[in-house]
C-alpha cells in the first residue's frame, strides 16, 4: 500500500501542479480550473454516451428499412 500511496502523491502533486500553473496565468483560482475540468469531463462522458445511442437507434432504423431480399416474392 504504501508504493500505492506514492503513486498516488506524485500523480496528485504533478496534476495539481499543472492547474494550479494554468490558473497563474490566466489570473484565477486554482479551485475554478479543476472544477472546470472535472465538469468538463463528465458533460463530454454523457455527450459520448447520448452519441452513441443516437447512432445505435440510427442502424438499427437503417437495418429496418433497407433489409436485402433475395428475392421478389420476399415482400
Amino acid at each position: 500500500m504504501n508504493i500505492f500511496y506514492r503513486l498516488l502523491y506524485f500523480f496528485q502533486k504533478r496534476g495539481f501542479e499543472v492547474s494550479r500553473r494554468i490558473a497563474e496565468r490566466l489570473g484565477i483560482r486554482a479551485r475554478v480550473v479543476r472544477t472546470t475540468f472535472i465538469y468538463l469531463t463528465f458533460v463530454t462522458l454523457g455527450f459520448g454516451f447520448a452519441l452513441y445511442l443516437f447512432l445505435a437507434f440510427w442502424l438499427r432504423i437503417k437495418d429496418l428499412i433497407y433489409t436485402k431480399r433475395t428475392s421478389v416474392f420476399d415482400l
